[in-house]
């Protein structure tokens, strides 16, 4: 069995853990450990992060092709067509896109990177059809949040018909820019929607999405997407968490005259919050949990340490205090490391 450092640590501890509940003898646990090989290079990782940085460099470009005025209507004159053909040959373009993407998962299951930068063409045609469609349509309304919605709608239903973890995690970002957009929209843009700014609005969002991501964790069909929707949910949870935690539910000329300790509260519960992540991540062995909540909880600790002592302590005082903390941070993890290699060379 080929398995990565990492995994091959876990699995000689579980080996030796059964001998010693004499589930398995000696014998057992050493033939078992020659059949593990590790892997000298983490292939899957790097064919992962390649087309990560593929994609990201297709929407650095299309952005580069947004903000060039002189390149848009040079592309205008090229394509002179309507609004409402632009939005059928994009659609049709995207259409082809999402056909090749089934088609290849049926034909190389195996290659799920390339079948998902295939399904990722996809959604920047979608995305371009949509804003076409907006321009044949617009009354000039400002209600552009109805475009969001859509992007949301279709991308949900290409992204759990293709069980595709990519196009769905668009469909879940569509639905967090109209959610923020559409309460903008009936708010007046103004600050506040029932009493609450941005950040308090998108922490009730992401403690929505959480929530109803653990209702359908166990339907089947939602297992491929069951990942990629926690981390999005987490992620727009704890984000908004840490922004108030900075600005609390106050407007930005309001909060220029808070002081520092009337924000704690929010301070305090974004702490809770991601203590209680911590707490669920290892009484039910989610790693995604545990993750967040670790990650979180120290970006608190740092953003509380930088608000507190940042104008009180004198700089010759405050970076070394910040540099031993991670310097101890970095002596855990090197023991950690040390004991780990240990026992796989055991």
């Amino acid at each position: 069995m080929r398995l990565t450092r990492q995994k091959a640590v876990t699995i000689k501890q579980a080996l030796k853990e059964w001998e010693k509940d004499n589930i398995l003898t000696s014998e057992e646990r050493q033939r078992l450990e020659e059949h593990l090989e590790i892997i000298p290079f983490d292939w899957k990782r790097l064919a992962r992060y390649s087309f990560w940085i593929a994609l990201a460099c297709i929407i650095i470009s299309v952005a580069s092709i947004l903000v060039d005025e002189e390149l848009i209507e040079w592309l205008l004159k090229i394509f002179d067509l309507s609004a409402a053909l632009r939005a059928l040959v994009s659609g049709a373009i995207a259409g082809f896109f999402y056909y090749k993407t089934y088609q290849r998962r049926k034909r190389f299951p195996e290659k799920t990177f390339s079948n998902e930068a295939w399904a990722f063409l996809g959604v920047l045609f979608t995305a371009l059809s949509i804003s076409q469609i907006g321009i044949w349509l617009d009354t000039g309304s400002g209600h552009f949040s109805l475009l969001l919605l859509l992007a949301a709608v279709t991308y949900a239903f290409l992204g759990y018909r293709l069980a595709s973890p990519l196009i769905w995690l668009f469909a879940l970002l569509s639905l967090g820019s109209w959610f923020g957009a559409e309460t903008g929209y009936l708010s007046g843009w103004g600050a506040y929607y029932f009493g609450m700014n941005y950040p308090l609005r998108f922490v009730l969002f992401g403690t929505i999405l959480t929530g109803a991501t653990y209702l359908f964790r166990n339907t089947a069909s939602f297992r491929p997407l069951y990942s990629t929707t926690l981390k999005t949910g987490l992620f727009y949870l704890f984000m908004a968490l840490w922004i108030l935690s900075i600005f609390g539910n106050y407007d930005m000329n309001s909060w220029q005259r808070v002081k520092q300790i009337e924000l704690a509260h929010w301070g305090l519960l974004f702490g809770l919050v991601a203590a209680g992540s911590i707490w669920h991540g290892l009484k039910c062995d989610n790693n995604i949990t545990r993750s967040f909540g670790l990650t979180f909880l120290g970006i608190n600790l740092y953003t509380r340490f930088f608000e507190y002592f940042w104008d009180s302590v004198h700089k010759a005082l405050f970076f070394p205090i910040l540099g031993l903390s991670f310097w101890l941070i970095g002596k855990r993890a090197e023991r950690i490391w040390n004991w780990m290699k240990s026992d796989l060379d055991n």
